[in-house]
């Protein structure tokens, strides 16, 4: 931890790639709409999104597609479904991590964690959910969403969800358990979904390079090129239009072998997040009495083509090179229920 956890006061993981104080986040919120925009897919449809895909990588480099994404996202609670990264260092599998501070530190001030997320750990009990601190104090992908959801909205409540990793049939059920629990606890509370609670996962799209051992169209920027098609291929097919168990199980298929999950086809680090994320904002939508949502995809970059925001003065710096040898997808799209 660069920041390390404290009491019941999560810390921060990574102060390099995300700003660690309030001028810092400043500097981003502010320079994150500079030119160049990101390569557009499409427009959103008008008022709060019920959900959103947006990535985790470093600020300098991803911040114009947080930008294009997070402020679409506008509700009070928001479940965060987070990549957990070292899950096989941790041996963990077929479950769920939650953790159990009470807030989480944030350039801003403190982000305090919602109470829906003792009802969910009760509802997947220990078969389902396991709530282990030090595993997401080794995790960065929630931390990076929660900072800029915190920006826009300072009063936000998170529910911090670490992504199981295991078959799709394990996911999958385990995101019905989850959707059907955070549904019942949000319709107690009265709460409308995009108004009052909203779910986002954070994952970066291909991890291209050599030290990623994937290279298959070469290096290049005709490499680059062919990368970026495959990977809007996945935003516009099987994660956009209505969310299915099936547009899930083939976008699993797609970067993750079935027969072996912990071996990618492509890397995507949200092989697990994107399909469990996706289905539970299914779940929930229906058992709150909405349609099935739609997945909008709307913006795409890579580090390699990202200009860096001239921001290495405030003292945010990047985690790793970024060029047609090494680089990293960005994608944005949002969740919105069907057009009445």
């Amino acid at each position: 931890m660069a920041i390390p956890s404290s009491g019941d006061i999560r810390g921060q993981r990574d102060a390099t790639g995300f700003a660690s104080t309030a001028e810092q986040m400043e500097a981003v919120w502010i320079a994150s709409r500079s030119a160049p925009s990101p390569r557009s897919l499409g427009e959103s449809p008008p008022g709060p999104a019920i959900g959103a895909l947006c990535p985790h990588d470093d600020y300098l480099l991803a911040a114009r597609i947080y930008r294009r994404i997070m402020p679409l996202v506008q509700a009070k609670t928001v479940v965060i479904v987070g990549v957990f990264h070292r899950y096989k260092a941790f041996g963990s599998r077929g479950r769920i991590v939650l953790d159990s501070h009470r807030a989480w530190r944030s350039p801003g001030g403190e982000i305090t964690v919602s109470p829906l997320r003792e009802e969910l750990a009760e509802a997947l009990g220990d078969e389902g959910a396991v709530i282990d601190d030090v595993m997401h104090d080794s995790e960065h992908s929630i931390e990076a969403v929660a900072y800029w959801l915190g920006k826009a909205r300072p009063d936000v409540e998170i529910l911090p969800v670490l992504a199981p990793a295991g078959s799709f049939e394990r996911i999958a059920d385990l995101a019905r358990i989850a959707g059907e629990a955070i549904a019942a606890s949000a319709t107690v509370r009265g709460m409308r979904l995009g108004e009052d609670i909203a779910l986002v996962v954070s994952s970066d799209a291909v991890h291209y390079g050599r030290d990623f051992t994937h290279t298959p169209f070469g290096e290049g920027p005709a490499a680059h090129a062919r990368a970026v098609e495959r990977d809007i291929g996945l935003l516009t097919g099987p994660l956009a239009g209505p969310v299915s168990e099936a547009r899930a199980r083939d976008f699993f298929t797609a970067i993750a072998d079935p027969r072996d999950p912990d071996t990618y086809r492509i890397p995507w680090c949200g092989r697990f997040a994107i399909p469990f994320g996706a289905l539970a904002l299914k779940t929930i939508a229906e058992r709150m009495g909405e349609n099935t949502p739609i997945g909008w995809p709307l913006a795409y970059a890579t580090t390699a083509e990202s200009p860096e925001l001239p921001l290495r003065g405030t003292g945010i710096g990047t985690t790793g090179p970024a060029d047609y040898s090494h680089f990293v997808g960005l994608p944005a799209l949002a969740y919105y229920p069907p057009k009445a």
